[in-house]
C-alpha cells in the first residue's frame, strides 16, 4: 500500500469535490422505512450499499478519516485497483467440485471483484477513468458468457452473480458513463447466465450454499426490477437462516430447512458436522471450519442489508440470532479454548473479512453490545476481499447506518 498522509489525500481530492457532486448526486434521499414486504419500487443503489452509505463513505475518505481512509487505500492498491486489468471473459463457466481444473472459474470471480473495486473508486473519487475500467470489464462479461456447469455451477454463479450485481448497482448512478445499451446487455447476462444457477433448489447442501445462492439472487432482483424473484428470494433467506444457526429456543435439536431429507436426530448430527451439544450461535458449519460458517454469516448479512435498503427489515425476526452467532464465532476466533462439548474441543480459526455487515447493523442501527466481535474487528481491519464474494466492507459498512 503506498502510505499517503491524510493531508496529502484531501489534497488530492479537493480538485474533485465538484466533479462528485455532479457525478454522484445521492443527496437528500430519504432512508427506507423497514416493512416486511418490498415496495413498489426498488432503490438504486440499492444491492448491499445504498447511495447514502457509498455518500458517507466518500465524505470519510476526503476528510482522512479512519478506518475508512486506511480501507480504501488498501482497495485502491489492491491488484483489483489497477486500472489497467484485463477481463478474461469465458462463455460456459465450468466449475467441478473435486480437484479437476475448472475453466473460467477464479478469472470470472476475480473480474466480478475489479468491477465492483473500479465502481467503488469512480463513486468515491469522481475519476471517470475508474468508472471506464468497470464498464470494460462488465461489457467483456456480459458480450460472451452465457452459463454455468459442473457440481458447483451454483455457489459459482452465487458469488460472481452477488459481485456482479453489486457493481452493476454503483455503476448505473448517472454520471458513470455506462451506456444504456450496456446496462440492459448486462441486466440480460444476469437474467440468463446467473439466475437460472443461484435459483435452484439446495436444501440438503451445507447452508453456506444456499445463503450465497439467495444473496445473489437478491442483490439480481433489485438489479433487474424483479418483484417476484425479490419475494422468492425472501422466502428461502426466512427458511434457511433457522435452520442454520441455532438458538435454544429451537429447542434440543436445530432445525431443518423446507424440503430437506435430512430426518432424525442422527442425521441432523451429522449434517452439523457430528455435533451432538448445540449452543445459542453455533452453526451449521462450524464444526467443518469457521471459514464455511463465515461464508454463510457474510452471505446472510448481505441478504439482510440488501433487503434493509429496499425497506423490507429481515434483521429484526433474527436479532438474537444473528447476534449469538457473530459473538459466538468471534469469541474462539479470538482465541479462547474450545470447550470439549464444542468440535470435540478443536475449532478451525479461518473466519474471513465477514463480520462488518451484520456488526454495522447490530451495533450501530441497534445499539447492541458485541464484545468479541469488536475486539476481532479492532485487530483485523481493514478487511480486504476473500476473493470470492465479500470485499472492501470495512471501507462500505463500519459505522455506517445510513441508507
Amino acid at each position: 500500500m503506498r502510505p499517503l498522509a491524510h493531508r496529502a489525500l484531501a489534497a488530492l481530492l479537493a480538485p474533485l469535490l465538484v466533479l462528485l457532486a455532479s457525478a454522484c448526486g445521492n443527496q437528500g434521499r430519504a432512508a427506507p422505512r423497514p416493512r416486511s414486504a418490498p415496495g413498489r419500487e426498488f432503490r438504486h443503489p440499492g444491492a448491499l450499499v445504498s447511495g447514502e452509505q457509498l455518500d458517507a463513505v466518500r465524505r470519510h475518505v476526503e476528510h482522512g478519516e479512519q478506518p475508512w481512509l486506511g480501507a480504501f487505500l488498501a482497495m485502491r492498491d489492491s491488484r483489483y485497483g489497477d486500472l489497467g486489468h484485463r477481463p478474461r471473459p469465458y462463455a460456459t463457466v465450468a466449475c467441478p467440485p473435486d480437484t479437476r481444473p475448472g475453466r473460467g472459474c477464479v478469472e470470472e470471480r476475480e473480474d466480478a471483484i475489479a468491477a465492483y473495486t473500479q465502481a467503488l473508486l469512480w463513486y468515491v473519487t469522481g475519476e471517470r477513468a475508474h468508472a471506464a475500467a468497470a464498464a470494460r470489464i462488465m461489457d467483456a462479461w456480459s458480450a460472451k458468457v452465457r452459463r454455468h456447469t459442473e457440481g458447483n455451477a451454483g455457489l459459482q454463479a452465487a458469488w460472481a452473480g452477488a459481485t456482479w450485481a453489486r457493481a452493476g448497482e454503483v455503476l448505473r448512478t448517472p454520471g458513470s458513463g455506462w451506456p444504456r445499451a450496456s446496462v440492459r446487455r448486462f441486466g440480460a447476462m444476469l437474467r440468463g447466465a446467473y439466475r437460472p444457477a443461484v435459483t435452484a433448489g439446495a436444501a440438503d447442501f451445507n447452508g453456506n450454499w444456499d445463503l450465497a445462492m439467495t444473496d445473489a439472487a437478491l442483490s439480481i432482483a433489485v438489479f433487474l426490477d424483479d418483484h417476484a424473484g425479490f419475494r422468492r428470494a425472501l422466502d428461502r433467506f426466512r427458511a434457511r437462516v433457522p435452520a442454520y444457526f441455532y438458538l435454544r429456543s429451537d429447542g434440543p435439536l436445530p432445525r431443518t430447512p423446507p424440503g430437506s431429507r435430512v430426518r432424525g436426530a442422527d442425521a441432523i448430527r451429522t449434517y452439523w458436522f457430528g455435533q451432538r451439544v448445540f449452543r445459542d450461535g453455533l452453526a451449521q458449519e462450524s464444526c467443518r471450519n469457521f471459514q464455511h460458517a463465515g461464508y454463510a454469516l457474510a452471505a446472510t448479512a448481505h441478504i439482510a442489508e440488501t433487503a434493509w435498503h429496499q425497506g423490507v427489515d429481515l434483521y429484526g425476526p433474527y436479532r438474537e440470532r444473528l447476534r449469538a452467532a457473530v459473538e459466538f464465532h468471534a469469541r474462539y476466533q479470538n482465541g479462547a479454548r474450545a470447550p470439549a462439548w464444542l468440535c470435540g474441543g478443536k475449532v478451525r480459526r479461518t473466519l474471513g473479512p465477514d463480520l462488518e455487515v451484520l456488526v454495522n447493523h447490530l451495533e450501530n442501527r441497534l445499539q447492541l453490545k458485541l464484545p468479541q466481535a469488536d475486539r476481532l474487528l479492532r485487530r483485523t481491519r481493514p478487511a480486504g476481499t476473500d476473493d470470492l464474494f465479500v470485499a472492501w466492507e470495512t471501507l462500505t459498512q463500519a459505522g455506517n447506518p445510513a441508507g
